[in-house]
This record gives C-alpha cells, sequence and structure tokens, in this order.
C-alpha cells in the first residue's frame, strides 16, 4: 500500500494537544483574566490582552494615569517561582512586542511606559510588580 504522505506524518487535523498542555493555556487565561480584574479594580483601563506579534506576545497592556504598562502574568505554584519565571530571552520578547504594538498605536507613544509583571499563586491575591524590569540596553 502506497500514500502521498511521509512516514510518520500526522495531519494537522488529527493531532490533537496534550491534556497537559490545554490545562496549562486554561490556566494562563483564569490567570491573566483575574490579574485584568484586578488592574480593573486598582484603576487601570485594559487596552489589550493577549497581544501577539511576530516579536513575541504582551499578556496585557494596561493604562492608568498617563502611564502605559505592558504585563506579563505568570501562575506558579509559588510566587517566587511565578517572579523567577520570567527569563531575560523572555523579557526582550515582551519588549520587541511592545515596540511592534507601540507602533500601531502612536496615541500611546508620549506615556511614561513600564514593564510590570503579575504573580498569581493559590491561596494569594495576585501581585503587582510595578516596573518588574526595564527596557534600557545591557
Amino acid at each position: 500500500m502506497t500514500t502521498d504522505r511521509p512516514k510518520g506524518h500526522t495531519p494537522i487535523a488529527a493531532r490533537a494537544p496534550a491534556p497537559e498542555r490545554i490545562a496549562a493555556f486554561e490556566h494562563g487565561l483564569s490567570a491573566e483574566s483575574r490579574c485584568a480584574a484586578w488592574l480593573i479594580a486598582k484603576g487601570y483601563r485594559i487596552l489589550a490582552r493577549r497581544f501577539r506579534s511576530r516579536a513575541g506576545e504582551i499578556d496585557i497592556i494596561a493604562r492608568r494615569r498617563g502611564v502605559t504598562a505592558f504585563i506579563e502574568v505568570k501562575a506558579r505554584a509559588k510566587l517566587d517561582d511565578a517572579a523567577y519565571a520570567i527569563t531575560p530571552q523572555q523579557q526582550l520578547r515582551i519588549i520587541a512586542a511592545a515596540e511592534v504594538w507601540l507602533a500601531a498605536h502612536p496615541q500611546f507613544a508620549n506615556d511614561e511606559l513600564r514593564f510590570d509583571a503579575m504573580l498569581i499563586a493559590p491561596g494569594h491575591l495576585p501581585r503587582h510588580l510595578i516596573a518588574a524590569f526595564d527596557a534600557t540596553p545591557r
């Protein structure tokens, strides 16, 4: 029997994500929603969620009092683990994605720009780390 497909090739439609990937994705969405609600309660206006570009992804973009914040959400079993999960490489991708977003939204270019993190762990309120990292070249 011959087939036109390469050996070991599974059609895209036939592939299903692993259950643990689905659970992680849903957990991430839930954490982002909790953080967005927390930010709104603190007076922020959510400008975008899950912004994606070729350069990278930003979980939440929010604004309050002339400050536009690009916010990375991390959910882990412990708050400390969440804080350490934002790697320098990931920071660079977030900064690059912020540049893409700002190019498309020039009305915010004169705002103070900030890179924040929000940490989520079971049994804790969200922890907002203001200016968790900066875009200054190293």
